[in-house]
């Protein structure tokens, strides 16, 4: 795939999938829950990557020529977080979808990887503004800190994709070392013991987020393991 194809195509395929992973991986994403927060993580992520789908849809199929910009179904599946998701999760989710939308949308009609820097960073520093989290804290910041550096570091040259794929193993990286945290912020930091060895759900929310620009994950295990890399 070349650069030229990172358009409107591209990131409503990214949609799609980041939904389809939702659907398959939600009984595991509720078990962590229910281990470490309030149990709903994986149906308020579905319901918002529904809502998001039925914007898609409504929005129409990107034609063969790439003539929706790629904002738009980032910024669709923003809306859908933003006004449809309850919990904490919509909104942050929402901030994430909005800044990268708004960092897409500078571009001419496609995605670059530097406009994913800068959508990924912006989002993270608004997370941590509206939720008072820093890294170390077991929340989704531990993986999307770890994935703005690896898109800072991928450069311009990088394509997209290879810029992606780098940023999502550098999420489940800090999904898997959340396990070893202690949670500062969150029902998680009541329940103590009962979290300790659980991967923060939002983390893991935030690498099935970036991991499903390459293809949909149907099962969490292979990457919550140590041996993944």
């Amino acid at each position: 795939m070349t650069t030229a194809h990172f358009d409107g195509a591209f990131t409503d395929g990214w949609i799609r999938r980041f939904a389809a992973s939702a659907r398959a991986t939600e009984p595991e994403l509720t078990a962590l829950d229910q281990q470490s927060g309030d149990g709903d993580f994986g149906v308020n992520l579905n319901a918002g990557t529904t809502a998001a789908l039925a914007r898609l849809d409504a929005a129409g199929p990107p034609d063969a020529a790439g003539r929706r910009r790629a904002a738009g179904p980032l910024d669709a599946a923003a809306t859908a977080f933003l006004d449809e998701v309850g919990g904490t999760s919509g909104p942050l989710f929402g901030l994430l979808l909005q800044s990268l939308a708004a960092a897409a949308d500078v571009e001419d009609d496609r995605l670059t990887t530097p406009a994913l820097a800068k959508g990924v960073a912006e989002g993270l520093a608004a997370i941590r503004r509206v939720g008072e989290a820093e890294p170390g804290d077991k929340t989704l910041v531990d993986a999307l800190h770890p994935a703005a550096e690896a898109l800072a570091a991928a450069g311009a040259p990088t394509p997209p994709d290879q810029a992606l794929r780098r940023a999502a193993e550098a999420a489940w990286q800090g999904v898997r070392d959340t396990a070893g945290l202690r949670a500062r912020l969150g029902r998680a930091s009541y329940l103590r013991e009962r979290a300790a060895d659980v991967p923060d759900p939002g983390a893991v929310g935030v690498a099935l987020f970036l991991t499903s620009a390459g293809g949909t994950v149907t099962a969490l295990t292979p990457y919550l393991s140590p041996a993944v890399s």
